[in-house]
């Protein structure tokens, strides 16, 4: 089980993917996209939809379009997919989604949690998608389950 909702889980693949595979303007379309990265289709479709609104992933109608990150989208942080379609609430939200859990009220995993969650948010703001796209071109990162 991830940190984060499917949801999330399945754009950062996505958006992993497309950057690994955008090289020479290359595009994917849904159906590879959804196959590479064990995703529904019709889920992942709506998930591009607002990776694509928000300019994070880049998109192209017509028989040779497809979906492709542009550079200027690798200079992108990662907390950037992850805030479109969770908002901030990723890294403030209680480790047992406790709705009541707070500095006041804490939850037995509150202290500990918190100091992770800050890490967290400090990888993901620090750290670009292009950033995790050359690993994954030099093979030391995999999107197989």
């Amino acid at each position: 089980m991830g940190i984060f909702s499917k949801t999330c889980e399945y754009a950062m693949r996505a958006v992993f993917y497309i950057a690994s595979q955008s090289k020479e303007g290359q595009r994917k379309g849904l159906k590879e996209i959804a196959e590479n990265i064990n995703s529904p289709e019709h889920f992942l479709a709506k998930i591009l939809q607002k990776l694509s609104k928000e300019g994070i992933v880049q998109s192209v109608k017509g028989p040779n379009g497809g979906f492709y990150i542009a550079h200027k989208s690798l200079q992108l942080p990662l907390v950037s997919v992850i805030t479109v379609l969770e908002g901030e609430t990723a890294f403030t939200g209680c480790g047992l989604g406790l709705s009541n859990c707070s500095e006041k009220n804490p939850c037995p995993l509150h202290l500990e949690f918190k100091k992770v969650r800050r890490q967290l948010n400090r990888m993901f703001r620090e750290t670009t998608i292009g950033d995790f796209n050359e690993e994954l071109l030099k093979g030391n990162f995999t999107l197989n389950r």
